[in-house]
């Protein structure tokens, strides 16, 4: 990795992946600058001797002086930041920042003269999904239309608009597409992390005959900082792991913490009515649903997908589900967010 003379500046620098980034850079004792949000409290969580930049994504003059780099360096910028959402209903902030902030972006790197290259992080679920036992490989073209759900519509989007800029204005970019996200310093306590917690303290009344697909921080973190060296403009990888089921997962938790048995697991059907109940619930409530028919979705639908790019071409790797899972809960009882049994 060619570290001399390079500057990596990275969007989402607070956030469970950005953060991960940050650190492995660090380490590599790479030139880091980080971009925020206004008065993030997870700034804390970035390391020591990484210059720090607070602005907003929408706003391309907040994100100007982030932009501008030393005249004895080279700017590599590896944007992160997004609202991620697990609610498909449409959110005109998801768009202004997903869309609009990637925009964003891209106008400062084809403009600002010491920006060599832009590593994009889009998703897997801007990629429609293919019939079940079929792998889901890497596409050229990115419809919104085409994919479920607001946020995988704003990555869609977003992810052709960095193509577009690619094939017609010049941009030296490439894009990575993780699955989902799991692994130790989830300090914000994400979704995956939410669940493993629930499943940890015997708070998960049942579980779903589903599956899902999961990838440890760091080795997304790995991932998208070799794209850097080794993506090819305008090309995309996908960066996943094999899907697990619901079952094995929690059977894996409950192995590694000695948590209790999650002992009753619901045929996709049954879960849907479930969601539906439990959605109409939360509204009246004006709660969060524990399940909605869109997480069961996630669990009914084709969870394979095709890394083989990513490894040919990136040294893309991946660790077992089991150590993940190990290193997570080991991380949860060292912060006090779990009790020993």
């Amino acid at each position: 990795m060619e570290t001399k003379g390079i500057l990596y500046l990275v969007t989402g620098a607070a956030g469970f992946l950005g953060s991960t980034v940050c650190r492995q850079l660090s380490k590599e004792g790479c030139d880091v600058r980080a971009f925020i949000l206004p008065n993030d409290p997870a700034k804390k969580y970035i390391p020591e001797g990484i210059e720090i930049f607070e602005g907003d994504l929408t706003s391309i003059e907040s994100l100007r002086p982030f932009f501008e780099v030393p005249e004895d360096k080279e700017g590599v910028v590896l944007h992160i930041a997004s609202i991620v959402t697990i609610d498909p209903g449409f959110n005109q902030k998801v768009i202004d920042v997903n869309v609009g902030g990637t925009k964003n972006i891209i106008e400062l790197c084809l403009t600002m003269p010491r920006i060599k290259k832009l590593v994009y992080c889009s998703s897997t679920g801007a990629i429609p999904e293919q019939p079940e036992g079929t792998a889901i490989k890497e596409i050229d073209y990115f419809d919104e239309t085409k994919v479920p759900g607001c946020y995988a519509m704003s990555k869609a989007w977003a992810t052709q608009e960095v193509l577009d800029a690619c094939h017609h204005r010049g941009l030296n970019a490439c894009i990575v597409h993780p699955s989902g996200i799991m692994g130790p310093e989830d300090y914000a306590i994400g979704e995956p992390t939410q669940n493993l917690i629930r499943i940890i303290n015997g708070e998960l009344p049942a579980g779903i005959d589903g599956d899902f697909n999961l990838c440890d921080v760091r080795d997304l973190a790995n991932g998208l900082i070799a794209a850097v060296d080794k993506g090819r403009c305008g090309e995309c990888y996908i960066l996943a792991n094999e899907p697990v089921t619901f079952r094995d997962f929690c059977r894996m938790v409950t192995d590694e913490s000695g948590g209790k048995k999650v002992k009753i697991f619901l045929p996709i059907f049954a879960a849907n009515i479930m969601g539906t109940v439990m959605e109409a619930q939360a509204k009246k409530t004006g709660t969060k649903p524990l399940m909605s028919r869109f997480s069961v979705y996630s669990l009914a639908r084709n969870n394979r997908f095709d890394s083989s790019k990513a490894k040919e071409e990136l040294g893309y790797t991946t660790r077992s589900y089991q150590e993940t899972i190990h290193d997570q809960i080991q991380w949860l009882l060292k912060e006090g967010i779990i009790k020993p049994e």
